[in-house]
C-alpha cells in the first residue's frame, strides 16, 4: 500500500494527502460511554455531517496502579480508533500525559503524589519517568492507526492547555520528542484558551485554540502568532460542565449555531467539545479551585449536541441542517433513538452498617500519625485513588477537635460510631462531648474529586493529610481502612448477614434491593427522593454519587449494565435514607443558568 501523506498546515487551509479539508469534528471521550454504544454514538456524530472525532486518553485510568495497564473493555482505544475509520472519521488524538477533561486530577494517575516531592507536568525526573513508562505502553498502540499508515489518526496533540500552567520551559519539548521517539508522524497540535496562547506553544507544533465565543479578537491574535497557518478552534465549547450545588449549566442553540455559521463563514477548522459528554461513572470525576473548592458532578452532559443518554437535541437538529448546507449534500439517515424504560421503583429492604461492612476491607494499616490515601500501602502500594478512608483513633477526653484544614475533602466524625459533626474546608473545628471513658474517634474522609485544573494539581493528595488536633494536641496511632468501594468489595458485602429494614440502620449504611426486569433491558434514569448522600451500584457498577444538594437529580444506567431477570441493587448512604429508588425516563435537574450571562473559567 503507498504510503499517505498526512495532515498538513503549511498555508491558510488544511491539506490531507494533498487535497485541501476543513476539519469539522465532535469530541466523544469513548471512557465515559458504555462500549455497547460507540457505534450508536459515531454514527449519530458522522449523521450530524462532521468528519472528524476527537478524544482524550486518560491516563489514570488506562493505569490504574503502577505497572499495572488497562485496554479493554470500555478502555479498548484501539477497537474504539478502528470503529472510526470503519465508519469513515478521521481522529484527533490527544494522548496527554494530562488532560483536564474534569476527570480527577486532570486525568493523571494518583500514585504519582506517592512521591512528596512530585512535580507534575514538568521535567522532574520522578514524573518524566512515570510518563515515558506510560508512553511505552501507550504510543506503539497507536502508531499503526495513524493516517500515513492506513489508519484515521490524522493529529495527535502535545499535553493539552499548557500555557495556562507552564511551569517548566522545557516541558512542552519533553513531551514533543516522547511522541516522536515512539513513531509518531503525523501532525501535532497545542491548545490553549487565549490567555494561554502565549505561553502554551512549542517549536514545530501547530496552535489552536479553546473558546465559546469569537469575540475579544481570539482568533485574529492566533492568526498573528501563525501566520499562513490554517486557523483551528480545538474546542469549540457547546456548553459546560456542572458542580454539586451549583445550577445546572446550559448554552442556547441559537447562541451556539451563531458562533458555529460565523467558523464556517471564515473558513476556520474546528472541534465541537462536547459534541455527547456522557457520563463520569463512579468517583473518577474532578472538581474546581477558583478560591473555594467544588466537586463536579457524574454527569457529563455538558449540554452538548447530543444528551448524556444519546438523544438528539435541539442543537443536534439546528447543527445538521447548518452542516448539511454547507456541504451541499444529504447527510446519513438518522440512527435510531434508544428507548427507555422506566421501571417499578425498587424498595431496598436490607441494610447493613459501614462498621460491619470494614470485615470486607483489605487488612487495616496502623500508623502512629495519619497517612493519606495515597500513600496507604494499597493496591499493590499504588496508594487509594477513590472513595473514603476510615481513620480510627482513642480518645480519653473531649473538647475542640480541630482539622488544621487538612481533611481532603470531607470527614464524618464519629465518636463510638455515632455522629457528631462534620469537618471540611469550612468548618474546620468542632466539638467532641466529655467523657471520663475512652472512646473511639473515628473520621470517615471522602475524596470528593481532585481538582483537574490550575496551580494546585500537585497539592491534591486526599484523606486526612496532615495533623488532627485535640485541644490542640495532635491525635496519635491511628487505625486505617481503605474503602474505595470497588466492585470486588460490593460484590464481598453480600457475603456477610443483612439487617431487615425494620431495624433502624446504624449510619453510614449500604442498603440492598432487587430490581427485576422483564425482557430486554432498556437505558433509565435512576432518581433517589428522600435520601441525602452516597453511591449507588448496580450489578456491582458504581453509577456515581447521589445528592440531595443537586444540581444532578438522576444518574444514568445504560441497559447494558441491567440484564434479564433481577439486578442487584446497592446504596451506600451517609445520613438519610429514602423509602425507595425510583427511575425515569429522562434526566432531572435542580434549577439552570445559561453559561454565557455567568463569568466563568476557560477550561475543559
Amino acid at each position: 500500500m503507498c504510503q499517505r501523506e498526512g495532515l498538513r498546515a503549511d498555508s491558510s487551509h488544511f491539506t490531507l494527502d494533498g487535497v485541501p479539508i476543513r476539519i469539522q469534528g465532535g469530541s466523544i471521550h469513548y471512557f465515559r460511554v458504555p462500549r455497547s454504544y460507540w457505534r450508536d454514538r459515531l454514527l449519530k456524530l458522522k449523521a450530524c455531517g462532521l468528519n472528524t472525532l476527537a478524544t482524550y486518553v486518560p491516563w489514570n485510568l488506562h493505569e490504574p496502579m503502577k505497572g499495572v495497564y488497562r485496554f479493554e473493555e470500555h478502555l479498548d482505544l484501539e477497537e474504539y480508533i478502528r470503529l472510526a475509520a470503519e465508519l469513515d472519521l478521521w481522529v484527533i488524538l490527544r494522548p496527554g500525559p494530562y488532560i483536564c477533561a474534569e476527570l480527577d486530577l486532570g486525568g493523571l494517575p494518583s500514585w504519582l503524589l506517592r512521591d512528596k516531592n512530585m512535580k507534575l507536568r514538568t521535567t522532574y525526573p520522578g514524573f518524566t519517568a512515570a510518563v515515558n513508562s506510560y508512553f511505552d505502553k501507550l504510543i506503539p498502540r497507536v502508531t499503526p492507526l495513524q493516517f500515513s499508515r492506513g489508519g484515521p489518526i490524522i493529529a495527535m496533540q502535545v499535553e493539552n492547555e499548557y500555557g495556562s500552567y507552564a511551569k517548566d520551559e522545557q516541558y512542552l519539548t519533553f513531551i514533543k520528542e516522547a511522541l516522536l521517539s515512539r513513531g509518531v508522524t503525523e501532525l501535532l497540535l497545542t491548545s490553549d484558551n487565549r490567555a494561554g496562547l502565549k505561553c502554551g506553544g512549542v517549536e514545530g507544533v501547530l496552535q489552536a485554540i479553546n473558546l465559546q465565543k469569537l469575540s475579544y479578537g481570539a482568533m485574529q491574535y492566533l492568526a498573528d502568532m501563525q501566520p499562513q497557518k490554517p486557523l483551528l478552534v480545538m474546542e469549540y465549547w457547546c456548553g459546560w460542565f456542572d458542580v454539586w450545588g451549583k445550577p445546572h449549566h446550559v448554552f442556547s442553540a441559537q447562541d451556539m449555531i451563531a458562533e458555529v455559521k460565523e467558523l464556517l463563514d471564515r473558513g476556520i477548522s474546528f472541534n465541537l467539545y462536547m459534541f455527547h459528554g456522557g457520563s463520569s461513572f463512579g468517583f473518577t470525576n474532578g472538581a474546581v479551585d477558583l478560591g473555594s473548592y467544588r466537586p463536579q458532578v457524574n454527569s457529563y452532559d455538558y449540554d452538548a449536541p447530543l444528551t448524556e443518554s444519546g438523544d438528539y437535541t435541539t442543537k443536534y437538529n439546528l447543527l445538521r441542517d447548518v452542516l448539511g448546507n454547507y456541504q451541499n449534500r444529504e447527510l446519513l439517515q438518522l440512527p435510531a433513538v434508544q428507548g427507555r424504560k422506566v421501571y417499578e421503583p425498587v424498595v431496598l429492604s436490607q441494610h447493613m452498617s459501614l462498621w460491619e461492612s470494614i470485615r470486607c476491607t483489605d487488612m487495616p494499616f496502623r500508623s502512629n500519625d495519619p497517612v493519606n490515601m495515597e500513600n496507604l500501602p494499597v493496591n499493590y502500594n499504588s496508594g487509594q485513588s477513590y472513595g473514603y478512608t476510615l481513620y480510627e483513633t482513642t480518645i480519653y477526653r473531649g473538647g475542640a477537635l480541630n482539622s488544621r484544614n487538612h481533611v481532603r475533602d470531607k470527614a464524618l466524625v464519629f465518636i463510638d460510631k455515632h455522629f457528631i459533626g462534620i469537618l471540611d474546608y469550612r468548618t474546620q473545628e468542632i466539638a467532641v462531648p466529655h467523657s471520663e471513658r475512652e472512646r473511639i474517634l473515628g473520621l470517615l474522609v471522602e475524596n470528593c474529586g481532585r481538582v483537574n485544573f490550575g496551580p494546585v494539581l500537585d497539592e491534591q493528595r486526599k484523606g486526612l493529610v496532615g495533623d488532627i488536633t485535640l485541644n490542640h494536641t495532635p491525635l496519635k496511632r491511628f487505625t486505617m481502612y481503605s474503602l474505595e468501594l470497588t466492585p470486588n468489595f460490593i460484590n464481598r458485602l453480600q457475603t456477610l448477614t443483612w439487617k431487615s429494614t425494620n431495624e433502624k440502620p446504624l449510619y453510614p449504611a449500604f442498603f440492598r434491593g432487587n430490581l427485576t426486569v422483564t425482557g430486554q433491558p432498556s437505558d433509565t434514569f435512576v432518581k433517589m427522593p428522600g435520601w441525602s448522600k452516597g453511591a449507588v451500584f448496580v450489578n456491582g457498577q458504581n453509577l456515581g454519587r447521589h445528592w440531595s444538594i443537586g444540581p444532578q437529580n438522576t444518574l444514568y444506567l445504560p441497559a447494558s449494565w441491567l440484564k434479564s431477570g433481577d439486578n442487584q441493587v446497592v446504596v451506600f448512604e451517609e445520613h438519610r435514607a429514602g423509602e425507595q429508588m425510583q427511575f425515569a425516563e429522562n434526566p432531572q435537574h435542580c434549577k439552570t443558568i445559561d453559561v454565557s450571562r455567568q463569568p466563568f473559567c476557560t477550561i475543559a
